[in-house]
């Protein structure tokens, strides 16, 4: 039966749907954790700068290791990277359920982002090597309709996890479906050898030199960003940490420039293509993934509702995402990508910049969740069409790495995300005499938090013009996918 799988007409979506499982497990973690946070926060006694590294340390994990995972894959095979790292999340979501303490939990995720990044890496450069380039942006588009999916449930499960079982449900959960995943990936997924370079062998050595400054550089920013709020953005660790993640970077650009074999071609960001699709892509993350942080405590301590109902208002915003993830990839591969990208991140603005002048204490949820599914659909109008338009710049050789950097662009955008728009809330209400903690909320607080929640919104916003700036400046009309593919990228599957 596998063998008559691989070699069937249909094998790419074989392939796919075995990645997307994978995909809807790692989405349905990350939306059931958000809504447990107010939660553990309450288990554990914790404040809000503290419980945020359950996200925070998870998301620096992939940040740092999904580019040399990415590189891996091309140089060792996918498929290996893949199912390893299915594994670790796995094991890591058993750890995190059985946390006696917070500091135990965050080191689960922080584990459970090593898997993660292994699988983000390598997931979709194998989706994308299966298809040809005429459907490329239909496969991304596909793909984000399962990230939309699991968006629908995660919340909605976590919600009823949170309510009947506990906080520790949303890990245990992890367990069986990842370990079904393994299962499967290891029969479907194609042995696949590394992508032939016009470059020979000499590009197929891993770059350890780059792994480790790029490492430095990220660990460095992300642990600044998350501990600033906290100890100072002024202090002197808190510069130091700034110093090194500059000099980290210089010196990695440096190394990579010279090297014979580099993790990542630093010579792509002379592509207007490249440059400009992921300068957008981080500041439309910059200004979107920390209301996913946020919400959930807005809507469980302000406006007082259960976690279960939380998770079901969090669905009408995912399903923007799943029915439209599908259409906007069709039509950035018939029409190109430039509308698409600008009218997404337009949408998106101004549904920040309403909540923004609109959100109290006792806001309709109805013009919430509008809202948010507003911004939702200009999320689902903007990320196939921009990612399909980075791809179409690179060889095959390179959909490892730069799947990888897509990905890493999102984690760090969300990290850096989350630690501004804490700072901006913590800062309102410090102004304001209100402790940063949510486990109490009087009146005051109330009115502090949301005061805080407003000017993070403003903040979002003006990222996302920033954003809407750089897709705009790609120029006039674009051609097809069709009609710019790389040289060196043939299309079939990835078992060819």
């Amino acid at each position: 039966m596998i063998s008559g799988i691989k070699t069937s007409p249909n094998f790419k979506w074989w392939v796919f749907s075995t990645i997307a499982i994978g995909t809807f497990l790692s989405v349905i973690d990350h939306g059931s954790v958000q809504v447990a946070l107010p939660s553990i926060e309450r288990h554990f006694g914790a404040d809000l700068p503290t419980v945020q590294w359950i996200v925070v340390g998870y998301a620096l994990a992939i940040s740092v290791l999904i580019l040399p995972m990415g590189r891996l894959g091309d140089i060792i095979g996918r498929k290996h990277v893949y199912v390893g790292g299915m594994v670790i999340f796995v094991v890591a979501a058993g750890l995190a359920g059985l946390s006696p303490n917070l500091g135990s939990l965050i080191a689960a995720k922080i584990f459970q982002g090593m898997g993660s990044a292994m699988v983000q890496s390598s997931g979709i450069a194998m989706v994308v090597s299966s298809f040809p380039g005429t459907e490329r942006g239909k496969a991304l588009g596909t793909h984000l309709s399962v990230v939309g999916a699991g968006a629908v449930a995660g919340p909605a499960i976590g919600g009823l996890l949170v309510s009947v079982f506990g906080w520790q449900a949303v890990f245990f959960a992890n367990v069986p479906i990842g370990i079904f995943t393994i299962i499967i990936s290891g029969m479907v997924l194609p042995l696949d050898k590394p992508e032939p370079t016009v470059e020979g062998e000499a590009r197929q050595r891993f770059d350890w030199g780059g792994a480790v400054f790029s490492g430095l550089a990220l660990l460095a920013f992300l642990l600044v960003v998350g501990n600033g709020n906290r100890v100072g953005w002024t202090s002197g660790v808190i510069v130091s940490g700034a110093a090194a993640a500059v000099i980290a970077g210089v010196a990695f650009i440096w190394w990579e420039l010279r090297s014979s074999s580099p993790m990542l071609d630093i010579r792509l960001f002379k592509r207007r293509l490249v440059s400009l699709g992921v300068a957008a892509s981080w500041f439309s993350f910059l200004g979107s993934s920390a209301s996913r942080f946020m919400m959930p405590f807005y809507l469980q301590r302000v406006l007082e509702m259960e976690p279960w109902k939380v998770g079901l208002l969090l669905i009408p915003p995912a399903l923007c995402m799943v029915l439209l993830g599908p259409i906007t990839g069709r039509l950035s591969d018939r029409f190109g990508w430039q509308g698409l990208t600008v009218g997404g991140l337009s949408l998106s603005a101004a549904a920040w910049f309403v909540m923004a002048t609109t959100l109290t204490e006792s806001s309709p949820v109805l013009l919430i969740v509008i809202l948010l599914m507003c911004q939702s659909t200009g999320t689902a109008l903007f990320n196939s069409p921009n990612n399909s338009s980075i791809l179409s710049a690179v060889d095959r050789a390179q959909y490892g790495v730069v799947s990888a950097l897509t990905q890493l662009v999102r984690n760090s955008a969300n990290v850096t995300s989350i630690a501004i728009a804490t700072t901006v809330v913590v800062a309102t209400m410090g102004s304001r005499g209100v402790e940063p903690s949510l486990d109490a909320v009087s009146p005051a607080v109330a009115d502090a938090f949301v005061a805080g929640l407003r000017w993070a919104f403003w903040m979002m916003g003006g990222l996302l013009l920033v954003g809407i700036s750089l897709a705009a400046m790609r120029g006039g009309r674009p051609k097809p996918a069709q009609e710019i593919q790389p040289k060196s990228v043939t299309a079939g599957p990835a078992s060819e």
